[in-house]
């Protein structure tokens, strides 16, 4: 099981990185335009529409990462109050909860996909870029997402048994 949820440990950690250098280049992508846009008076048809896209995957893959260091929004002021095992009973009672989202997100998320790259769905704008790889992400997320959740609730449930948080 350590090496199962070391490899579902890497492979966020590794996606997570990728995303950082989506935000990287983002950023480039927006200085580019304003640059275009207020000293040259020329700007871009693609910067705007390239921006929500690269963020949009980078906010859905960036799922996984988040979890694995614990980092999604919780309510600290009554979770942090709770002990260490405790917070791990609760979180394996709401780990159903995480579970049948996860799983709606993936089917339904593949559902819009699978449309998407079938019809070789575009925005419609006058860049009109490829909307499939966007649609795409989102059932990968959440599969990192579901993944990285299932390895720590089994670790939560050992921390739960021993009295101690991961």
């Amino acid at each position: 099981m350590r090496r199962l949820f070391g490899a579902i440990d890497a492979l966020n950690e590794w996606t997570g990185r990728i995303v950082g250098f989506q935000i990287v280049f983002i950023v480039g992508v927006v200085v580019y335009e304003v640059v275009m846009r207020s000293v040259f008076g020329r700007p871009t048809l693609w910067a705007n529409e390239t921006m929500v896209y690269v963020t949009a995957m980078a906010y859905l893959l960036g799922g996984g990462y988040t979890l694995l260091y614990r980092r999604h929004v919780i309510v600290d002021v009554v979770y942090q109050r709770l002990s260490p095992r405790t917070r791990a009973r609760l979180d394996l009672v709401t780990f159903l909860f995480f579970v049948i989202y996860m799983l709606t997100l993936i089917w339904v998320g593949w559902l819009f996909a699978w449309g998407s790259i079938l019809e070789r769905e575009t925005a419609g704008t006058p860049w009109n870029p490829p909307i499939y790889p966007v649609k795409l992400a989102i059932p990968v997320a959440g599969a990192l997402v579901l993944l990285q959740g299932l390895a720590n609730v089994v670790r939560d449930f050992y921390a739960a048994r021993a009295g101690t948080r991961p």
